[in-house]
């Protein structure tokens, strides 16, 4: 895990902090009848008017600024005019910001207008799994602890962990090592040492834990067809403790 300097860090602040505000930004755009296409050029435009780069676009060749995931689709949904959300959707966006050469990155699922109980338990528990993961998260202590944590937390509440799609260190580059998987053994993983950043990313299914891949590349869903939810933030870990970036 890469130690990072003052000065990096600084800039690692600023481009979490445009990430957040990107997010929310997005957050206030998402109601039923606006196209996903939509809400990636406002962001895309959003990102671009405070000095950031947005690091998705044409990242490995995908198309577009942010990743929309309606529903069953877990991440890397590719954003379309022909995708136009719907009262009780549920959409995961997943943004990323370049600022001065530094990364930042963060996802949320927002519902779309009123959704049922069972999709807001999703949202709720998932974001609740990130939380439960970095009280676990110290200096010295093995990574594993952190994705044991989540594991433990999704499941407790009836639910699955995606295994293909992990987290990741972040910093000059948007992917860094090491992993960062969402399941696993406490003694799984490196030392976590201080000043490093790394972007945490719970994907927490409703059904089963399998996933399969679309004709186009990049989406990914359920294969059970249920929905999935992701929360992510980049976080700086420090010996005082966790500093969230991108919250």
């Amino acid at each position: 895990m890469n130690s990072m300097t003052p000065a990096e860090i600084v800039l690692m602040k600023k481009a979490g902090e445009i990430t957040r505000d990107a997010l929310n930004y997005v957050k206030t755009l998402i109601k039923p009848g606006v196209s996903t296409l939509y809400l990636d050029k406002s962001v895309e435009k959003y990102i671009i008017d405070r000095g950031g780069i947005p690091s998705f676009l044409n990242y490995d060749g995908f198309p577009n600024s942010i990743c929309a995931s309606v529903n069953d689709m877990v991440v890397h949904g590719i954003p379309s005019e022909e995708i136009i959300l719907k009262e009780g959707d549920i959409i995961s966006v997943d943004v990323g910001v370049i600022y001065k050469g530094y990364n930042g990155d963060a996802a949320r699922t927002f519902p779309v207008g009123k959704i049922s109980s069972e999709k807001q338990r999703l949202i709720n528990v998932t974001e609740e799994c990130f939380f439960e993961g970095i009280k676990n998260l110290k200096v010295g202590e093995r990574l594993g602890k952190l994705s044991h944590a989540i594991q433990k937390h999704a499941e407790k509440n009836g639910y699955s962990v995606v295994r293909e799609l992990v987290g990741h260190g972040i910093g000059k580059k948007m992917h860094e090592p090491p992993n960062v998987p969402n399941y696993g053994k406490e003694s799984d993983g490196p030392v976590v040492t201080k000043n490093s950043c790394i972007a945490i990313e719970p994907m927490i299914n409703m059904g089963k834990k399998e996933i399969r891949m679309l004709s186009d590349g990049w989406g990914i869903v359920t294969k059970d067809g249920l929905p999935s939810a992701h929360y992510e933030n980049t976080v700086l870990i420090t010996e005082n403790g966790v500093e969230i970036l991108t919250l």
